[in-house]
């Protein structure tokens, strides 16, 4: 007997009754016993970086508008599918791409254990499930199917000689390699994981990934895998660019993770419903609650400045009628390739840091759904097709979403599961067409992945992917103008390029009621994430609450997890980089 999901009506239905109805701006009417209005504060962006701010402001008293062009949620929210439904099920699911939330995040799992949910003990965080494994799919050759090693937490001291045998173990069971190219590899990651902060920011920021791990000088399979596979498909840049530090950074967090050292759970944890059921509709709804007013179809069109304060936001209202948003603070939580466009000439003056945005760079990573009417038989998790042209990842979902028959809840009853696919590379061309995503029409990007899908998952013996079970597709709609001169992608992607990390800027801006939002900010975790949107978030309340003298708690921010048994190699090596020294491991 499976059980429906809580439906977004559900949850607005509640909130509407709690907060009711709001005129533009306005603060909730004060109680008798209030001394002063709220603090107006408001945010642009209704992504994961602002829907945080205003989750954070809104329990700290203050009055949160949150102006949002489209939908809440941002790159992270799910979508129907139109005019999919039939016979009073719901739509089917679609979204920018799949959810994923490891274990090595901390900021992003603390709020939503504090979204609450029914039935959950833990609010919104109950509803994530943890894979038990994962494959490297090859084309032409076998598949490296792993499960995932999660210890729990394992208090025991670390040394430099257990690590390495656990990646050796790793990088050998993941990879086939030659014994001499795992090692090798093994000896590369030791050197980051034991230099210091200042060859990481120095050094290792301006060597690309391809470089430090000598690439070119490897196997194919060592450059698939360990170089190319690592930074398309998870950071989504290529490895002949990427900034080793940014890479190391994840790649040393997740070690740690996998050896069950300071993470928050599981390396690989998604949600077991479509995201807006599991998390967005309910945080949506809690934010309400607080009294949050949400703005949805309002589109910033510049912040203006004047007497050295943010005076106004100039923006577009849903009919198209322009008008200024005024507010005590302001937060601008968009993405940076929107959010730069709204900053004048006077305001980047005030603070050079947001010029420099500008040198920050963005690319493709766009998800595409495909609707199945057989399960495929694949593996319990998310799969990496590392020789697909396009770096295609993808995850099969119903059988993670244990509260939905996904053929009776969803669709026209025929679909019985949803094949999510991201494509992470749109410039190389690919094996139908002989030509890249981005020259490609819709139709024939759908018949370009689902033919790259079946080159990777329908050659070791056995037919997983069937083209007469292939229901339906859906992209993401924010891909526009395909296979013309000129395509475009509303929602693109932060990206590392070597040199990158010195221009993001913080979260309290120089002008004193104007801070930023968003995953590129400087946080500790240098990566297009929700849980650096998150973090980012943060900062910017506390850079508000410090420039306001608030007396309220600070959000905590938790960086990484940092193994203390080899912080003192780290001192060690600080030492060897300021006397002009390589680490001591560096073998070259």
């Amino acid at each position: 007997m499976h059980r429906r999901g809580t439906t977004r009506r559900t949850f607005m239905a509640g909130a509407t009754a709690v907060t009711g109805a709001v005129g533009v701006g306005a603060l909730p009417a004060p109680s008798a016993s209030a001394a002063a209005p709220r603090p107006a504060v408001a945010v642009f962006g209704g992504g994961v970086a602002g829907l945080t701010a205003a989750h954070e402001l809104a329990e700290r008293g203050f009055g949160v508008t949150v102006y949002e062009r489209r939908a809440l949620g941002g790159k992270a929210r799910s979508m129907d599918v139109p005019g999919s439904a039939r016979g009073g099920r719901r739509p089917l699911p679609a979204e920018h791409g799949f959810r994923f939330i490891p274990g090595i995040y901390h900021n992003l799992p603390d709020t939503m254990r504090r979204i609450p949910f029914p039935g959950n003990a833990r609010g919104v965080f109950d509803n994530l499930v943890a894979p038990r494994e994962m494959m490297f799919a090859r084309t032409g050759r076998e598949d490296l199917r792993m499960p995932i090693p999660w210890p729990g937490h394992q208090p025991e001291r670390l040394t430099l000689d257990e690590i390495r045998r656990a990646l050796t173990a790793l990088v050998e069971t993941a990879t086939g390699l030659p014994l001499h190219e795992a090692a090798y590899f093994v000896n590369r990651a030791l050197v980051f994981l034991t230099s210091c902060d200042e060859r990481r920011d120095e050094v290792w920021e301006r060597t690309p990934w391809w470089d430090f791990t000598r690439a070119a000088r490897m196997s194919e399979t060592y450059q698939r895998i360990l170089a190319i596979g690592v930074t398309r498909n998870i950071v989504a840049t290529k490895a002949e660019e990427a900034s080793t530090r940014t890479v190391g950074t994840l790649g040393e967090a997740f070690v740690f993770n996998a050896l069950g050292r300071g993470a928050d759970g599981p390396p690989d944890r998604i949600l077991n419903a479509p995201t807006n059921e599991a998390w967005i509709d309910p945080w949506e709804a809690h934010l309400r609650s607080l009294g949050v007013r949400f703005r949805i179809g309002w589109t910033l069109r510049e912040v203006l400045y004047g007497g050295g304060r943010v005076t106004g936001a100039l923006v577009e209202e849903p009919g198209g009628a322009r008008t200024t948003v005024t507010a005590d603070h302001y937060v601008c939580a968009l993405p940076v390739e929107h959010a730069r466009r709204t900053w004048g000439a006077a305001l980047r003056a005030a603070d050079p840091a947001l010029a420099r945005c500008d040198r920050l760079q963005t690319d493709w990573m766009t998800g595409i759904q495909f609707y199945l009417t057989e399960r495929p038989p694949m593996v319990h998790g998310h799969v990496n097709c590392i020789d697909s042209p396009w770096s295609l990842t993808a995850i099969a979902q119903a059988e993670h979403w244990p509260h939905h028959d996904f053929a009776a809840d969803f669709g026209d009853g025929a679909a019985v599961d949803c094949l999510s696919v991201d494509i992470s590379e749109w410039d190389k061309p690919g094996v139908l067409y002989g030509r890249t995503a981005k020259q490609c029409t819709r139709e024939q990007v759908a018949r370009e992945v689902w033919a790259q899908l079946k080159a990777a998952l329908n050659d070791t013996g056995r037919t997983v992917l069937k083209d007469g079970a292939l229901h339906s597709w859906f992209l993401d709609p924010g891909v526009d103008g395909l296979g013309t001169p000129h395509p475009t992608n509303e929602d693109e992607l932060l990206i590392h390029p070597v040199g990158t990390f010195h221009h993001r800027p913080p979260a309290g801006t120089a002008v004193p009621n104007f801070f930023l939002a968003g995953d590129y900010v400087a946080v500790d975790i240098d990566l297009a994430t929700m849980e650096g949107a998150n973090a980012a978030a943060r900062q910017a309340v506390n850079a508000l609450l410090d420039r306001t003298g608030s007396d309220a708690a600070r959000c905590t921010v938790k960086p990484l997890f940092r193994a203390p048994e080899i912080e003192a190699l780290k001192r060690h090596d600080r030492t060897r980089y300021r006397l002009g020294l390589r680490n001591a491991l560096d073998l070259g």
